[in-house]
Parts: C-alpha cells; structure tokens; sequence
C-alpha cells in the first residue's frame, strides 16, 4: 500500500472516530459473511458503528486521542465498535450479542473507557454497571425522596384536621334538624 493511501485511510478513520472518548474492539474474523451482516444490521438498529480497522493504521489515526490506549498493544483482526448512549449501553449490548446463539463466535478484544485500556473481562464487568439513564433515575429518586417525605408529614396531621372540620360541620348541620323534629313530635300529642 503506498504512503498516499495509507493517508488517506488514516484520515478517514481518524474523521470517523473524531470525539469519541469510548469504544470497544471486537474480533469478527469466526463470523461468516451472513452472520457479520446480520450483526451489522443488529448494531445499526441500537444506533452503534462498527469498522474494521487494521491495527497500525488505527494506531496512526488515534494518536493523541483518547482512543489510542485501545490500539497500544492490539494485536490481530479488528473492529471497532462506538455510539450508544455511553460506554455502559454499549458493553451491554456487545455482552448481550455475544451471549446469543447466533453471535457466539463474536470475540470482545477490549477497548478504551476515559483513556484507559479495558480488557475483555473489564467490557464484562462494565456491561454490569447501570446505564446513564438508570443513574439518573437513582438520582432523581433519592433527592426527591426527602422532599416527598416532608410534604407528606405537612399535609399528613393538615388533612386530618380538614377531616375533622367537615365531619364537625356536617354534625352541626344535622343537630339543629334532629332538634326540630324532636321539638314538633310532642306538640303533635
């Protein structure tokens, strides 16, 4: 390959990986064509990108970046997978395709997180943290937790005073009636 081409490729990749903080590596090289197109169409659909890189190109085009602890010591036939919502979703997707029966020849090769190299057991293990959105929910829920509480224990002992008050004023309304009747029954006699 002549150097003018291997510009060009790295400055493809390069542009196509452009501000991406996080990525996985995966080797598709046991996947027969049916099987990788399959995967491919799997990917799209969750919103995730996948190339096939060589290695020392990939290197070039990285470096620099946060991305270039993933190619430091790569080594083989590789893929580079990136999008998602974060890096969780996208290990979790990547964990969920290759447990699958149809993808089981797809091998996780590691990938970078933060600028910090992770290993195929690392891309296990962080397919088991939450999501940003289940963080964010925790999140919600435990600050709107005490505000909860509080307004239940003001309107609480409110209510039941309110409660009080209209059981009082409908009590009130119907003595003076069950007056009266009591009045006109001995007058009758």
């Amino acid at each position: 390959m002549s150097k003018f081409v291997k510009d060009l490729i790295t400055d493809h990749i390069r542009n196509r990986l452009t501000g991406m903080e996080h990525a996985l590596l995966v080797n598709l090289s046991a996947l027969d064509g049916v099987t990788n197109n399959r995967l491919r169409m799997e990917l799209q659909k969750e919103n995730v990108g996948l190339m096939v890189v060589k290695n020392s190109l990939a290197r070039r085009a990285t470096e620099g970046t946060p991305l270039s602890a993933a190619f430091a010591q790569a080594e083989g036939s590789l893929a580079v997978l990136w999008g998602g919502e974060d890096i969780v979703s996208l290990a979790k997707i990547l964990t969920k395709l290759g447990e699958s029966k149809e993808f089981q020849k797809l091998e996780t090769r590691g990938g970078v997180l933060d600028g910090a190299r992770l290993t195929a057991e690392d891309v296990k293990d962080v397919a088991k943290w939450p999501t940003r959105q289940e963080q964010l929910s925790l999140l919600l829920g435990q600050i709107l937790s005490p505000g909860a509480k509080l307004s239940s224990q003001l309107l609480g002992p409110g209510g039941m005073l309110a409660s009080q008050v209209d059981k009082k004023a409908e009590g009130a309304d119907e003595e003076p009636a069950a007056a009266g009747e009591a009045e006109a029954a001995p007058a009758a006699e």
